[in-house]
């Protein structure tokens, strides 16, 4: 005989609606479709944004290093930040643009006077120093050349020829490049000039951003990075950049040839952190083959002065910066110079030693402790 309690729960069974797995499914769905449509319009974004991506890097990066200066711009101004803008983009196109444009012009001209003579066969180059031969690894086989040179010059080329070809393509390509890095130079000044018009709001977004990422310890965060950003920008950076600086405009007094391309080179050298003497001592001999005695002297004591400046500088410029070790930067200023071109060579250090310094925050920082929840237990009470 079939009990009461049986016929009631198959009554309740006949009733429950089957399941298909279109339930569960459907919130997975609409959540997949939600991170698939967030990827492709950020994707979409940066396709358009990239071009420009190295420019606006940097740009963020002058407006963060040069917002003390442009704070007390707007001081002086009595407040008005457009003006301020304006004035520092002519400060910023004054005192970098218009120095790499004269360089770049002295390069061409030193070419196209170079193309002339080897067309007319009316180059000569004078004899080696006796002293080029005591040179470490490299002193006799420069010599032996330096000298076929200066007696037979056609077949000291023709000895040379292929590298010739390998050297005058890479110099054709260097030199677009140079011409481009300027041109994004130009845009990230002014993209500076606009982030730091509207700090405010931008400091604003910043902190609500790193707030979302990093929790509570967001703004610590955002801290180390300035810090980390004006240090590396104004001590290695700025100190590149002054010596380069230097170092090209006592090439044009000198009158030294290709003097643009020696002062990258010089800029090149001293963001990676090596010795500036490694330019700058060939250039001096050179000169003393070139310029009377006086002048040679002269341009000599110039480039030891250029050479030892960043020791008086760095030390200044840094101020209560963030210590960044120099393998770091030095990585970072090849990579950037090999896959952004020259304007990578800028943001390159500034990038990964940022990236250096919080992960290296965040390894160091105190893991949360999880919370323990204290139960109390209640004793029964003794009888």
């Amino acid at each position: 005989m079939e009990r009461p309690q049986e016929r009631h729960y198959e009554r309740r069974q006949d009733r429950l609606p089957e399941r298909d797995g279109s339930e569960t499914f459907g919130p997975v769905l609409q959540l997949a479709l939600r991170f698939g449509t967030l990827a492709l319009l950020f994707g979409w974004c940066f396709t358009i944004v990239q071009p420009f991506l190295t420019s606006i890097l940097w740009g963020l990066i002058i407006a963060i290093a040069s917002h003390p200066l442009f704070t007390r711009l707007c001081a002086t101004l009595n407040g008005r930040t457009a003006a301020a803008a304006s004035l520092f983009v002519i400060l910023a196109l004054a005192l970098l643009v218009l120095p790499a444009m004269l360089l770049a012009d002295t390069l061409v001209n030193s070419l196209k006077l170079l193309a002339h003579h080897m067309a007319d066969g009316t180059l000569r180059l004078p004899p080696p120093p006796v002293a080029v031969r005591g040179w470490f690894l490299v002193g006799e086989p420069l010599y032996s050349f330096w000298m076929l040179a200066s007696t037979n010059l056609d077949q000291a080329i023709s000895s040379i020829a292929s590298e010739l070809t390998w050297a005058g393509k890479w110099m054709l390509g260097s030199a677009t490049g140079v011409l481009l890095g300027i041109l994004e130079f130009v845009v990230a000044i002014f993209v500076a000039a606009v982030l730091m018009a509207n700090a405010t709001s931008g400091q604003r977004i910043a902190g609500d951003v790193v707030t979302r990422l990093a929790g509570s310890g967001g703004l610590g965060y955002s801290d180390l990075a300035v810090r980390t950003i004006r240090s590396v920008s104004k001590g290695i950076i700025g100190v590149a950049l002054i010596q380069a600086l230097l170092a090209g405009l006592g090439f044009l007094a000198a009158d030294i040839p290709a003097a643009g391309l020696l002062a990258l080179l010089c800029l090149i050298i001293a963001i990676v952190q090596l010795p500036l003497a490694i330019v700058l001592v060939p250039v001096a001999i050179y000169a003393f083959t070139l310029l009377d005695p006086v002048p040679a002297v002269i341009f000599a004591i110039w480039c030891t002065g250029v050479s030892l400046i960043e020791h008086v500088l760095r030390p200044i410029m840094l101020g209560r910066g963030v210590d960044v070790p120099m393998l770091v930067v030095f990585i970072g200023a090849i990579g950037g110079l090999l896959s952004s071109g020259v304007l990578g060579l800028f943001v390159g250090p500034v990038v990964l030693a940022l990236g250096y310094t919080l992960i290296l925050h965040w390894l160091e920082a105190e893991p949360a402790r999880p919370a323990v929840e204290h139960r109390r237990t209640d004793r029964p009470a003794a009888e």
